[in-house]
């Protein structure tokens, strides 16, 4: 589906929680709760959070129990999910960087996906 090269597309430097930690080489870095949350905007669902190490990680959890976690592959190792919580959306919006960065990336996927169909409809 074009949203998934749509969310990776859009990760930058601003939209991550460690912008002086992100790099092109590790684009999902810092990305997950904002990257959840535009994810839930497309799919619905629940949002889920654990702890990897001392790192807040979220990802989804569909309507028919399907985990999707576009994030993981900023670990250097598959995160140990167990424990995981649910968080609400309104929790998950209360922090105001987050909700900065959220816009930032919802607007850039938004911006991804309508060039993209536009370029779509017109080679047919």
């Amino acid at each position: 589906p074009l949203w998934i090269p749509a969310v990776e597309a859009s990760w930058s430097k601003n939209t991550s929680t460690a912008p002086d930690e992100w790099s092109a080489d590790n684009p999902a870095f810092g990305q997950c709760a904002v990257t959840a949350l535009v994810v839930q905007d497309i799919l619905g669902g629940e949002l889920l959070r654990c702890m990897v190490g001392s790192v807040s990680h979220y990802w989804n959890r569909l309507i028919d129990g399907t985990e999707i976690d576009l994030t993981a592959s900023q670990f250097d190792f598959i995160p140990d999910r167990r424990g995981a919580e649910l968080r609400g959306r309104d929790y998950v919006l209360s922090f105001e960087e987050t909700q900065r960065r959220y816009s930032l990336l919802s607007n850039a996927v938004q911006s991804y996906l309508d060039t993209n169909s536009t370029r779509n409809l017109h080679e047919h």
